[in-house]
């Protein structure tokens, strides 16, 4: 079978899907076997190899540094996360070929396509992910299979139906978005299948779901923003609603949040700390998301004088704003566009001679080359905090462009950044990643 997965004999399709399912979380969250102190002390190895190949490497770049037990910086004890199970606030399942041969199934993804044994498993046994969400999956299953087109597993070989999107808030607050290859059909053919969708989540039984809003995308690109095909709101509010660190924010279809509320809530406690601010700062947010990066509400004991936030979705720009204003924090602005874009531009008119903080919190791509070098080459930022959920990617380019000797060849000619501080913190229990966060001054 070209998904890789064997019947033979009575009663082996439940089998098959048993294994599937085990399998599924081994690969998905490879540590849900260990008990959790264990998996905190597999990570924290995990951390200490990481700084390990920074301190080599800045080593090899002719970085001179005192090294505390080895490494280049104190490694601080991982901090755990307060919520273990079910703690995603957004989980994306794919529909595919199920272990069964149902084109139908939604789930995630187990194989790969060199092997040519991709299958889709229901999320079932994933202890990261919540019971809400994978009802919501389960009745775009229903949904699927009652449905007369096709999934669109390959592009060219046509089909429509594609992934879903399912994001929660701590209140209950509940967002479904689905994504649809139109293909060549019309639009009193799409209008139908908006209809369909939006009757079986509303009056059939995806009703069970209780949708606080449903959003529908039409995409002929394997990922697709707002501004490359709009998100078409089915029903219900356009935004769902989180609260931390006793502020409230909005949340759009596509805004970054991080996933874990909870944990994000001890992060942002110590970026806080560790940054220093006060009310003479100006905190730097690149990557800012919906702005919950700094929460800095007037009563704060140590207000910021100014938060400037660059983020490229212009949505979380948007929520980013009205989360400012909702909260009553006017000392905020925001900036939509490429960082590497952005950043330069305000670095280079900076003339303030107040205390500049940066907090960058990029994707698994790490930092652009342009804003790396448009923070090494600023005078005014003293310290900055790099929070990254893959430390040992792109971001250990980022780690040694920020520290290595001066490098007219890359033009990085400002004073180099010094590694004074990391803490890791487990903002994803049951799988092998963490949150690093590495505080560098100069």
């Amino acid at each position: 079978r070209r998904t890789g997965w064997h019947r033979d004999g009575a009663g082996s399709t439940g089998h098959c899907h048993w294994v599937a399912l085990s399998r599924l979380a081994d690969v998905a969250t490879p540590l849900w076997r260990l008990p959790y102190a264990e998996q905190l002390q597999v990570k924290y190895q995990n951390q200490e190899k990481i700084l390990q190949t920074l301190t080599s490497c800045l080593e090899e770049a002719g970085t001179e540094m005192h090294k505390p037990g080895g490494l280049c910086c104190p490694l601080r004890p991982i901090v755990p996360s307060p919520v273990i199970n079910g703690y995603r606030n957004k989980s994306s399942f794919s529909v595919n070929q199920g272990p069964d041969g149902n084109p139908k199934t939604v789930g995630l993804y187990v194989g790969t396509g060199r092997a040519r044994n991709i299958v889709c498993v229901r999320a079932d046994r994933m202890e990261n992910i919540p019971t809400k969400h994978k009802q919501v999956a389960q009745s775009y299953e229903q949904f699927l299979r009652l449905s007369p087109l096709q999934p669109c597993l390959l592009f060219h070989r046509g089909g429509h139906w594609r992934e879903l999107v399912v994001r929660t808030g701590g209140r209950g607050d509940t967002m479904a978005i689905v994504t649809f290859h139109p293909q060549q059909l019309g639009q009193e053919a799409l209008a139908a299948q908006k209809a369909s969708l939006k009757d079986f989540f509303t009056s059939g039984p995806g009703a069970v779901c209780a949708l606080t809003s449903l959003y529908f995308q039409e995409s002929t690109m394997t990922r697709c923003s707002h501004e490359q095909s709009p998100y078409q709101l089915l029903f219900g509010e356009q935004h769902i609603f989180e609260e931390l660190l006793g502020l409230k924010f909005r949340i759009s279809p596509d805004a970054f949040f991080q996933v874990n509320t909870r944990g994000a809530e001890v992060l942002y406690r110590e970026v806080g700390k560790l940054s220093q601010a006060d009310g003479d700062t100006v905190l730097l947010d690149v990557c800012c998301g919906t702005g919950e990066q700094q929460p800095n509400p007037p009563q704060s004991p140590h207000p910021l004088s100014r938060v400037i936030g660059i983020e490229i979705v212009e949505k979380a720009v948007e929520d980013a704003r009205w989360n400012a204003a909702f909260n009553g924090i006017p000392n905020c602005e925001f900036h939509a566009g490429k960082a590497e874009a952005v950043l330069p531009r305000l670095l280079s008119a900076w003339e303030h001679e107040r205390p500049l903080v940066a907090v960058v919190n990029p994707a698994r791509a790490g930092l652009h080359h342009r804003v790396v070098r448009a923070i090494r080459n600023c005078r005014a930022i003293r310290r900055l905090l790099y929070v990254s959920c893959k430390p040992e990617g792109e971001a250990m380019r980022n780690f040694l462009e920020l520290c290595c000797p001066p490098d007219a060849q890359r033009k990085l000619m400002g004073e180099p950044f010094i590694p004074a501080l990391a803490v890791p913190f487990d903002m994803f229990p049951h799988t092998d990643h963490c949150e690093l966060l590495l505080l560098l001054t100069r």
